[in-house]
């Protein structure tokens, strides 16, 4: 994997806080990998009208 720096609201950053604390991620960078690919998914689903091949982690 890559790093990457992202800049987030106060509230975005709480709003994933939250989701963690919940249970939801087991934590920050997690939630947001998972949003990512869910973008990725949508958007290529659109723009190419087939299933994108978007790889999982291996953990």
């Amino acid at each position: 994997m890559q790093l990457i720096t992202l800049n987030l609201t106060k509230e975005h950053i709480a709003d994933l806080d939250e989701l963690v604390r919940l249970g939801a991620y087991p934590n920050r960078s997690e939630a947001i990998r998972f949003a990512i690919r869910d973008l990725l998914k949508s958007e290529l689903w659109v723009r190419n009208n087939t299933t994108p091949q978007v790889r999982r982690d291996a953990h």
